[in-house]
């Protein structure tokens, strides 16, 4: 059936996206906040041990695409 013969409620079935964001928000703010308390009590160090692995996960993922992107290229 063509989307132009289908009847268009005036409102949707469901919550809508800002409402089911500011929910999402609200459940996920305390995990944020011991998170970043957790961030913050952390020594030098260990911070940029954390940030070093992130660099490297994130270089590995780079050089995956690159690849995957070579072989469809191919």
């Amino acid at each position: 059936m063509a989307r132009s013969q289908r009847k268009q409620s005036a409102k949707p079935a469901g919550p809508s996206r800002g409402s089911k964001a500011l929910t999402n928000a609200r459940r996920l703010w305390p995990y944020m906040l011991m998170a970043w308390e957790r961030w913050q009590s952390l020594p030098p160090e260990q911070k940029e041990r954390y940030m070093r692995q992130a660099r490297e996960y994130a270089g590995r993922g780079k050089k995956a695409l690159d690849q995957r992107r070579k072989k469809r290229k191919r």
